[in-house]
C-alpha cells in the first residue's frame, strides 16, 4: 500500500473529525429506532432521514480510516531547516512581474484549499517549487501561462 504524505495539522484535523462522527453515531442509531416506534416504515420520514444520515455518517468514518491507515505523516516543525522547499514548509513568493507577495504551505492532497494558501504537493506550482532553495528564482508553468517567482522565504512552521 503506497503512503500518501499529510502534514501532522492534516492528520490532526482527520483525527478530530473522526471523533466526532464516532460520537455521532450511537445519536444516529437512537434516532433510528425512535423514529422505528412512529409506526409503518415505508412511510416514516424521520426513518428514512436517520437511516440515509448514518450511511453517510458511516462512510465517511470508513474514508477517515483509510486516509489515517495510508498517511505518511510529515511534521516540518521537527525538522532542521536548511532554506530548502520540501513538503509541508511555507513559502513566500515574490512575483517578479508584479512585485506581488503570495504565500503558500505545501500539504497534502486532502488538505489543500487555495483559499487558505494550501496547495497541494501535486499542483504545478508545488511541483515547480519542491527542492528549490530561499533566494532562488523559479519559473513555474500555471494555466495563466509561465510566471517567474523568487523565492523569498522558506519556513517550517
Amino acid at each position: 500500500m503506497e503512503k500518501v504524505p499529510m502534514t501532522a495539522r492534516g492528520e490532526q484535523q482527520l483525527r478530530q473529525e473522526l471523533e466526532r462522527l464516532l460520537k455521532l453515531r450511537p445519536l444516529i442509531s437512537i434516532a433510528i429506532a425512535e423514529a422505528r416506534e412512529l409506526g409503518d416504515l415505508k412511510e416514516n420520514a424521520e426513518y428514512h432521514a436517520a437511516r440515509e444520515e448514518q450511511g453517510i455518517c458511516e462512510a465517511q468514518i470508513r474514508d477517515i480510516e483509510y486516509k489515517l491507515s495510508v498517511a505518511q505523516v510529515i511534521d516540518v516543525t521537527q525538522m532542521e531547516n536548511n532554506g530548502k522547499i520540501i513538503f509541508g514548509s511555507t513559502v513566500t513568493l515574490i512575483d517578479c512581474d508584479t512585485e506581488e507577495e503570495k504565500r503558500y504551505q505545501i500539504v497534502g492532497e486532502d488538505e489543500a484549499n487555495i483559499k487558505s494558501g494550501r496547495i497541494s504537493v501535486s499542483s504545478p506550482i508545488a511541483r515547480g517549487l519542491i527542492g528549490k532553495l530561499e533566494g532562488d528564482e523559479v519559473v513555474i508553468s500555471t494555466p495563466g501561462g509561465e510566471r517567474d517567482f523568487e523565492i523569498d522565504r522558506v519556513e517550517y512552521i
